[in-house]
């Protein structure tokens, strides 16, 4: 079999584009299809741990994303019943110092407009949009390419081209997601910090987003019920009931922002179960349409991120594509499998009430901040292999 040459990319979302200049750093070109007619990132903010701004580094795009994001000095776990401080991670210099590379946050809109740049500015790459793909058939057939990389997201329709792949899941949680102004902030609402108040059942999550002169918020509870599929949705009075029940015990201050937030919108958190990955030899899936999972370890971002470097290394020089596509499959289902691990134990900390809370409490005021930075070193120190 002849090296990859060319391949096509469905989905200009940040794995996508993320894949396309990874791709072309290795002399592979791209044709990136994408539905929309017009790139517009949904969502709000977003954190760039050091093992994802270490590979935007390496693809020339840390001067632009410096100009747009914010680097808090510390990671911050609060309670949300009395606003103390629980434990604190360094970020700021000590995450470049530490892990290599910088923590920063920034409005996902941000992050798409340096990639799509860089993009634009990429001979190797080619951007269609307004073209809708349903099938991996279909999205080899837009250009002759050896190989169909489906970075479609979540609800991706590529998946069902991919024997084994798994459909997404409601994870029983729900994120509200708004932003407050500087000017009139309240302050709990720290601009030099990432901080997650906890407490049972919920948590929210705040940090400043600096081209927006606002305050990131994001507020997650648990829900039975899983509203319908789909981005960016209004809640309904109803709806709002709930969040406002799901914080009914917290400190007044933070009852208070959730009640007067303006135009809340809210996500259903859906994600993904460890099925098939590549058919192994035409597609190969990226980012949430691989693996989506809910936010509690702040990742999802990152492993997209990561997804696009590692497959581009692997399909550097390869004569055997299957073979690039297992290996791929198999380096970042262990990988990933460790951070759906953190999730999952962030999310029963973050959630715990009664004793088990109590118990956290007293084991993260004993934890010195450089200790529990150690935690994450596996975590922000992971670096692409060759």
């Amino acid at each position: 079999m002849s090296p990859v040459k060319s391949v096509t990319i469905v989905g200009a979302g940040i794995a996508g584009l993320t894949a396309a200049l990874a791709l072309a750093r290795k002399g592979i070109a791209s044709q990136i299809v994408e539905q929309a007619s017009t790139l517009a990132e949904v969502g709000a903010g977003l954190q760039l741990s050091p093992n994802a701004s270490r590979i935007l580094a390496d693809l020339g795009l840390l001067k632009d994303l410096e100009q747009r994001w914010s680097e808090p000095d510390h990671i911050l776990l609060s309670s949300g019943h009395t606003l103390a401080p629980l434990a604190s991670v360094p970020a700021g210099s000590a995450a470049r110092a530490r892990w290599g590379a910088p923590y920063g946050v920034l409005h996902r809109a941000s992050l798409q407009a340096v990639l799509l740049g860089a993009v634009s500015r990429e001979p190797l790459c080619t951007l269609v949009t307004g073209r809708r793909i349903e099938t991996a058939e279909e999205a080899a057939a837009v250009a002759n390419t050896d190989l169909v990389i489906a970075a479609d997201g979540v609800w991706s329709r590529l998946r069902g081209s991919v024997p084994g792949a798994l459909p997404a899941r409601y994870s029983g949680n729900v994120a509200w997601r708004f932003l407050v102004p500087y000017d009139g902030a309240p302050a709990l609402l720290n601009p030099r910090t990432v901080t997650a108040f906890l407490g049972p059942h919920a948590h929210l999550v705040a940090y400043p987003l600096s081209e927006t002169r606002a305050f990131n918020i994001v507020a997650i509870h648990q829900q039975v019920d899983a509203p319908p599929e789909g981005w960016s949705r209004t809640g309904d009075a109803t709806a709002r009931k709930r969040l406002i029940d799901a914080f009914s015990g917290w400190h007044a201050d933070l009852r208070r922002l959730i009640a007067a937030a303006n135009d809340p919108l809210v996500w259903p958190l859906f994600g993904c179960a460890d099925g098939s990955w590549a058919d192994g030899h035409k597609t190969v899936l990226i980012g949430d349409a691989a693996h989506a999972m809910t936010p509690f370890a702040a990742q999802g971002a990152a492993m997209a991120i990561e997804d696009a470097a590692l497959l581009a290394n692997r399909l550097a020089g390869t004569t055997d594509l299957a073979q690039a596509l297992h290996r791929f499959e198999s380096d970042r289902r262990e990988r990933v499998a460790k951070v759906r691990s953190r999730g999952a134990f962030n999310r029963f900390a973050y959630h715990a009430r009664g004793p088990v809370a109590l118990a956290r409490n007293l084991v993260l005021s004993l934890r010195k901040p450089e200790s529990l930075a150690g935690d994450f070193d596996w975590l922000y120190g992971y670096r692409t292999p060759e």
